[in-house]
């Protein structure tokens, strides 16, 4: 046995040729326990000696043997909190407590089989979950019983042999430039109304928008910096964050349209600060609330419905209008890199696929393009 020193762990070579990572652990009785896991290599047991010491880091209870499927998961949940954003992490919560852990969670983490996810996608697809969400379970489970394995948990990830449904592509609603034109000119008294004007001719994000300070407003430039984002967190209450990707860190130009609407936000919000006088909070938002806190994404979203339907134009989602932004923008001819690069995306392959039913439109004005170019 080659020791690595008190507490530390050791890794030896067993008569039938396999390797050994041990690790001796405290249980929550204080009772000192070894923690095994096997390999075929003396490199890959160290890898996994190196592991346990990790996990034992992390918090995870080494001690629980063949735990359920429920107890993994919430360890996963501690172990991951710090790697991903806050926003996800509840995301990843909120699946675990509500979808996984009602039906199967009562399981040993051994007998979760492919055909037991299956039946999980199943019958969650029957209460009327969408099938992009059941996707979004299995997506969930692959990454955390992809991590037991890796922790030597499980010798293979049931989700390797599970077919979750395969989503269709959601139909895209958006408006035309007339029904953009009719519903800002209907809102013009809207006390939202400049930050509709920024939602539909930018593309940004409503949490975006809400973080939105004037200090990241440069009207001489006519651009705005996105640097936050205003989320609801489950059990915390709304709070200032990264935006949704690296890549959504950007600046932003703004129309003629839309300096006007900022300056009469701003004028708009002295007159209001004058009238909270103390009660007023400053947060330095572009948007807020009349007492100055930041409005929440939710309520926002309900007065944009309100706000269409006394304009008469069809319902859409206020995430809608970001889409709107793009399908005007590359139906009109503005290339896709500008367009990606002003909503953020990662790659311009990611914009054409999200909007890909504008391509048909483009590829006809680039033939008439061509026509106008020979003459023709």
């Amino acid at each position: 046995m080659a020791k690595r020193g008190h507490n530390e762990g050791s890794i030896y070579q067993r008569k039938d040729g396999r390797w050994v990572a041990v690790l001796t652990v405290k249980d929550l009785a204080g009772r000192a326990n070894r923690v095994s896991r096997y390999a075929d290599t003396r490199t890959r047991a160290r890898a996994a000696l190196r592991e346990l010491q990790r996990q034992q880091e992390a918090g995870v209870d080494l001690t629980a043997g063949n735990p359920t499927l429920g107890a993994y998961l919430m360890q996963w949940l501690t172990a991951v909190a710090g790697t991903v954003k806050p926003r996800v992490w509840d995301s990843y919560e909120s699946i675990i407590r509500v979808r996984v852990i009602p039906r199967i969670g009562g399981l040993k983490l051994s007998q979760v089989t492919p055909l037991v996810l299956q039946g999980l996608y199943a019958a969650l697809a029957a209460d009327g979950l969408a099938p992009r969400s059941v996707v979004n379970t299995h997506r969930l489970l692959h990454r955390a019983l992809g991590q037991a394995v890796r922790w030597g948990l499980l010798p293979r990830n049931a989700c390797d042999g599970a077919e979750p449904p395969r989503p269709g592509r959601p139909v895209m609603k958006t408006w035309g430039a007339e029904q953009v034109a009719a519903f800002l000119a209907a809102t013009r008294e809207h006390r939202h109304h400049a930050l509709y004007v920024l939602a539909v001719t930018t593309g940004m994000r409503l949490g975006e928008l809400l973080a939105l300070g004037w200090d990241a407003v440069d009207f001489e430039y006519g651009r705005v910096h996105v640097v936050r984002s205003l989320q609801r967190r489950t059990g915390v209450g709304l709070v200032f964050g990264d935006p949704k990707t690296d890549g959504s860190r950007r600046t932003v130009f703004f129309s003629e349209q839309a300096r006007a609407a900022l300056r009469e936000q701003r004028a708009r919000q002295l007159e209001e600060r004058l009238l909270a006088g103390p009660l007023w909070q400053e947060h330095g938002l572009v948007f807020a609330r009349p007492d100055g806190l930041p409005h929440d994404p939710g309520t926002v979203s309900q007065s944009f419905g309100r706000a269409a339907r006394t304009a008469g134009i069809p319902h859409i989602r206020f995430h809608d209008l970001r889409h709107t932004a793009a399908t005007l923008l590359l139906g009109a001819g503005t290339h896709p890199k500008i367009v990606a690069d002003l909503l953020g995306h990662s790659t311009v392959a990611l914009t054409l696929n999200v909007y890909s039913h504008v391509t048909p439109a483009m590829h006809a004005s680039a033939a008439a393009t061509m026509d106008a170019l020979l003459g023709s």
